[in-house]
């Protein structure tokens, strides 16, 4: 039974229609006559199951990438993270020459000289990227974990917000297994920025770097706010916050 919200808009089913809303707008989805059983066994279909497995194989391998710094994620992402991420697994998995369709993966992918080129750059938040936040990129040395200036000038290599008075800095290390579904992370100290200083020893370090076989990604998390009244605030629900990857050190 179809419902009506208001005078044209419509949820529910409604002949063989189906009305939904999603953050994008209102969809219609008229259903289909295939029948999973169908797709599962007809030979007709067998790219169709292929590309299924290899969708979600990257959306599983996104996931993990995601959980792997799940907790920086939270603060500083937006609408369409999942899609996005999704997206560069697909470019990863492509690279992968060796396994037949259907099998194609990410660990293999990755693993290939081109493959962590496509996660560097990566912006979690792609209202806020990491590049236009911060202007000192070139900075990070992955051979030691390191982020470190020494004049850094917070008014012209820091692009606050207007209404931001200070910001919090952290660079952060993560080596992701995805043939094993596991990964490991280290993290510097954070290091707050005051806007209206005139220079400051910027100093972004993890105390270790992930050892083994594979590719080791740093981001930066870049958390804005407002200092008022004696307290310390996040700036609109963490909407100019930034987290992306900005280097990568291929062991």
């Amino acid at each position: 039974m179809a419902k009506f919200d208001g005078i044209f808009n419509i949820e529910g089913t409604l002949k063989g229609m189906t009305f939904y809303k999603t953050k994008d707008g209102s969809m219609i989805r008229t259903k289909g006559s295939l029948s999973k059983e169908r797709i599962a066994k007809d030979p007709a279909f067998e790219r169709t199951r292929e590309n299924g497995l290899e969708f979600s194989h990257c959306a599983k391998m996104a996931k993990l990438f995601r959980s792997s710094v799940s907790d920086k994620v939270d603060l500083a992402k937006d609408h369409h993270t999942s899609s996005r991420l999704n997206r560069v697994m697909h470019l990863i998995k492509a690279l992968d020459t060796e396994s037949p369709r259907g099998n194609r993966n990410v660990a293999i992918g990755i693993a290939k000289p081109d493959g962590p080129k496509q996660l560097n750059g990566f912006d979690f938040n792609a209202s806020a990227p990491v590049a236009s936040l911060f202007l000192q990129l070139q900075a990070l040395d992955p051979a030691t974990g390191s982020l470190e200036y020494a004049d850094f000038i917070p008014k012209r290599h820091l692009n606050f917000p207007d209404s931001s008075t200070d910001a919090n800095l952290q660079l952060i290390a993560v080596q992701v297994d995805f043939a094993e579904e596991r990964y490991v992370l280290t993290e510097s100290a954070v290091q707050t920025i005051e806007k209206q200083i005139e220079s400051v020893q910027l100093e972004l370090a993890v105390p270790s770097i992930p050892s083994g076989p594979h590719p080791v990604f740093y981001l930066l998390l870049v958390e804005f706010y407002q200092q008022m009244n004696g307290g310390r605030y996040p700036l609109k629900n963490k909407q100019y916050n930034g987290l992306g990857v900005i280097g990568y050190l291929q062991q």
